[in-house]
């Protein structure tokens, strides 16, 4: 029998990202570990946090590596953006995997093969949503991981696009691999996890939902307006970190007298998310651009409609029998949460057709792309 080939990845974002990037590599790596086709080694410059760590299904065939000589932060990241090839060859890795839009530098002159993942380009597009440093710090980055790279990975066609205008390469170069969700999203959560979870929460009976970092670029401002023009029983719930964009979203709730409609849940473990997802009435995106929108097949995954806004890629995440309104009309907003409420007409056919939409990010497919993805790159 021939021996698999080792494929190591940057599990940085997989030890310590709990949402979006996190997300991502832990699903993935849990997919390919079924797949049982390679050794699979987990780069991390530290253990980062166990709840994320354990998500890691325990298999044979996948480990976690970190650095052997790196202890302070100064020397991880070192370690990470270079220092990591030596180990990489130590350990005889045949290909590495950037699963977060960077690669070492210098990786391409190893003899390690490379693919690197790039999920959005959202710092060139809009970088006034960033601190100027940052920019530049990504933009170096993203510029270096073309070069380095065999293969590049876009998440949407749309980034996909984004790369080829804004790195000035060839289309031909990049493969689209759309992002599987988590299974536990594609599950029904048991009635008693819903009580619980209401309970917990101190739920309304009636929400609309929104799940994912909350920053000036996710735009949810646009919701809680959207809810002076929806009945007075309809109630917002806003799941995500809490950040400066949400203490202004909190003062405008105040002003507005809104805070009986208006619920902001921080920290939320992820297995309550299933639960929040089902018992909601719909759920709402309203982000000005995204490399793919993950949340969007999450809720559709657990029975949701979906409104999110036009203007990026959320129509390719969300399918046709989702509603795309402008990221600035809240009243064009409220007349799509209108339509996807319990009870309006439409409603379940909408959820049905949007259902077979998204098999094409269910079960292994992405997983089943990158290990053919692999072995092209091995031959």
């Amino acid at each position: 029998m021939d021996e698999k080939a080792i494929i190591g990845y940057d599990a940085k974002r997989i030890v310590r990202n709990s949402t979006g990037l996190g997300n991502y590599g832990r699903t993935l790596v849990n997919d390919l570990a079924q797949l049982d086709q390679f050794e699979l080694r987990l780069y991390a410059p530290d253990e980062g946090l166990p709840s994320l760590r354990s998500q890691i299904l325990a298999r044979p065939g996948v480990s976690f590596c970190f650095p052997r000589h790196a202890h302070t932060a100064v020397g991880k990241a070192i370690w990470r953006s270079g220092g990591i090839k030596k180990q990489l060859l130590l350990d005889g890795v045949q290909l590495f995997h950037g699963l977060s839009g960077e690669l070492p530098h210098g990786i391409s002159s190893t003899g390690i093969r490379s693919v690197v993942t790039i999920h959005d380009l959202i710092f060139l597009r809009h970088p006034e949503y960033y601190k100027r440093a940052d920019v530049k710090i990504y933009t170096r980055k993203f510029q270096q991981a073309l070069v380095e790279a065999d293969r590049i990975v876009a998440v949407s066609e749309c980034t996909r696009r984004d790369i080829s205008e804004l790195g000035e390469i060839d289309k031909s170069r990049i493969d689209v691999i759309y992002q599987s969700c988590a299974p536990r999203f594609t599950k029904e959560p048991d009635p008693r996890k819903m009580w619980q979870v209401r309970d917990k929460y101190m739920l309304p009976d009636r929400y609309v939902l929104n799940v994912g970092s909350i920053e000036e670029r996710k735009n949810v401002l646009l919701a809680i307006k959207a809810l002076h023009h929806l009945p007075e029983d309809v109630s917002l719930v806003i799941v995500g970190r809490q950040t400066p964009y949400s203490d202004q979203m909190h003062e405008y709730v105040l002003e507005h007298r809104m805070h009986s409609r208006v619920q902001m849940l921080h920290n939320v473990p992820d297995d309550d998310l299933p639960a929040l997802y089902r018992m909601a009435d719909c759920f709402v995106y309203p982000s000005r651009y995204e490399g793919f929108g993950i949340p969007i097949i999450e809720a559709i995954s657990q029975g949701l409609p979906v409104v999110a806004c036009v203007g990026s890629c959320l129509e390719e995440a969300g399918g046709p029998d989702s509603l795309y309104v402008d990221p600035d009309d809240d009243e064009a907003m409220a007349h799509a949460i209108a339509q996807m409420l319990f009870g309006a007409p439409g409603r379940q056919q909408r959820i049905e057709r949007s259902r077979q939409y998204i098999r094409q990010f269910e079960n292994n497919d992405a997983a089943r792309r990158f290990a053919e993805l692999y072995e092209s790159l091995l031959k």
